[in-house]
């Protein structure tokens, strides 16, 4: 009995710490796993070799040669980026190839957390204990993650990428920096353009309703025109500023480089994880033209409709409407470009907390299923099953069976399924009526902006969890 009671005080004890300092609890956690996965990289001896590319293009432009003409590495990788993100790498080569290396890790394991702390952000989660502690307890278990291991592995700048998007996407509205981080973003790589694209198809949406409400041209114009506006002036101002400094790789990079889809990789290899990349090995060919055109317009409709609309059902209460619209963008960005290899699909991360998020939420087993079976899709490897040999004339991938052929189509796979289940939750939640004198909300934080009658509305108190509508 005594015994009993002297764990059962021990216990409380442990409890009563861990609510007092939880930060300090997940600390340990994290360092583990964090010196864990160091030590696992290090044995694999890993070679880094995109990072390696990065610093071979600073030191191209540094000097003053052809940047599209570099081949680097012994795989003779091109130069794929816009100029401006070549003007970025130029501090790699004050650094020797172990401080690289080494500086390289350490800054992608501290995206990763910020990135985790914007997605929560994003979701105004945790409601019942603190984010921070919550974001080291993440980054313990999502740095395993395929997509993440394999971004710093190769020493990748995806973690960069998705942090700035989600440092734009997860303020409150009408911020006057709102729009600058996907435009940086698009400007050292085109992909995250279309999260513009996303914020001036739902500033459109929302524009004409107000213009077809009140009758005043001045209505069309709004914050999330605003943002798109500015991202697109931020991605200008790198191609300008490029083009100043760097004149010659500049008007190489627009006038031909752009075109030229080969010079990223093979199409039909497993690494692309692309619809380009399913269709490829599906029809045994490494060019598969109108499939793949047709696969990625319909996606693009899909995924772009799927996004708007769950930004539009935030006034008729679905929760975390932004979340889904956001992420469906993400989704969508990855499975219509030309070539996205597994690394680039570190936006798993968001996603899986999205569908966690909402199983909580719900209490719903089928949703808590869907967690995780995306959990585990992205976290098993699954992809890398099949035979694979990208430096063959003719790549093992050319000539999959069935289940092959499944196995390396997981991301996309799952990508189109998480674009399909954010239609169906959205269009669900636009069948509703939109609730009495409830305005639309926006922001992480459940900050809002004016409504369609122009009442005026009242300073409130920060709701936790409240859902904001669309970017």
């Amino acid at each position: 009995m005594q015994q009993a009671a002297g764990d059962s005080k021990r216990s409380l004890a442990v409890k009563a710490y861990a609510l007092r300092r939880p930060v300090t609890l997940a600390l340990a956690p994290f360092l583990v796993s964090f010196a864990a996965f160091w030590a696992a990289q290090r044995t694999a001896d890993v070679s880094m070799i995109d990072l390696m590319v990065y610093r071979a293009e600073g030191w191209t432009v540094r000097n003053g040669y052809d940047l599209y003409a570099m081949r680097a590495t012994y795989a003779h990788l091109p130069t794929t980026y816009p100029p401006f993100a070549a003007l970025l790498f130029i501090p790699l080569t004050l650094l020797d190839v172990a401080g690289m290396r080494s500086f390289a890790t350490f800054l992608n394991l501290g995206l990763l957390v910020v990135l985790i702390h914007l997605s929560l952000r994003l979701l105004g989660r945790p409601l019942h204990a603190p984010r921070p502690a919550a974001t080291l307890l993440i980054a313990s278990v999502a740095v395993w993650c395929e997509p993440v291991w394999t971004t710093l592995r190769y020493g990748q700048i995806n973690l960069l990428l998705a942090a700035l998007v989600l440092w734009d996407l997860s303020r409150r509205t009408g911020h006057r920096w709102a729009g600058v981080g996907i435009g940086i973003a698009a400007g050292i790589k085109l992909t995250p353009a279309l999260f513009a694209v996303f914020l001036a198809l739902c500033g459109a949406v929302q524009g004409w309703r107000l213009l077809r409400r009140t009758g005043r041209a001045a209505d069309f114009w709004n914050p999330r025109l605003r943002q798109a506006a500015v991202a697109t002036v931020t991605f200008l101002g790198t191609a300008l500023f490029s083009a100043l400094v760097l004149p010659r790789d500049s008007w190489r990079f627009w006038g031909e480089a752009v075109f030229e889809s080969g010079r990223v990789g093979r199409t039909e290899i497993t690494d692309n994880q692309a619809l380009s990349g399913v269709a490829a090995r599906l029809l045994h060919t490494g060019d598969p033209g109108w499939l793949w055109v047709g696969l990625a317009l319909l996606t693009a409709v899909l995924g772009l409709g799927s996004a708007v609309a769950a930004a539009l059902a935030g006034r008729r209460g679905l929760p975390h409407a932004h979340a889904w619209a956001v992420l469906a963008c993400a989704v969508t960005a990855l499975l219509i470009s030309p070539i996205s290899w597994s690394h680039h699909w570190v936006w798993c991360v968001p996603v899986v907390l999205l569908l966690g998020a909402e199983a909580q939420r719900r209490s719903s087993r089928g949703w808590l299923a869907g967690a995780l079976a995306a959990t585990l899709a992205f976290g098993s490897y699954a992809l890398w099953c099949v035979p694979r040999d990208p430096a063959s004339d003719r790549p093992p991938e050319l000539h999959q069976n069935g289940g092959e052929m499944l196995l390396s189509a997981v991301y996309p796979l799952a990508g189109v399924a998480f674009l399909v289940l954010t239609a169906v939750v959205a269009l669900r939640a636009l069948r509703k009526p939109t609730p009495h004198n409830r305005h639309e909300p926006h922001g992480p934080y459940g900050s809002h902006e004016p409504n369609e009658s122009h009442e005026k509305i009242e300073p409130r108190t920060p709701v936790v969890g409240a859902e904001p509508a669309a970017g």
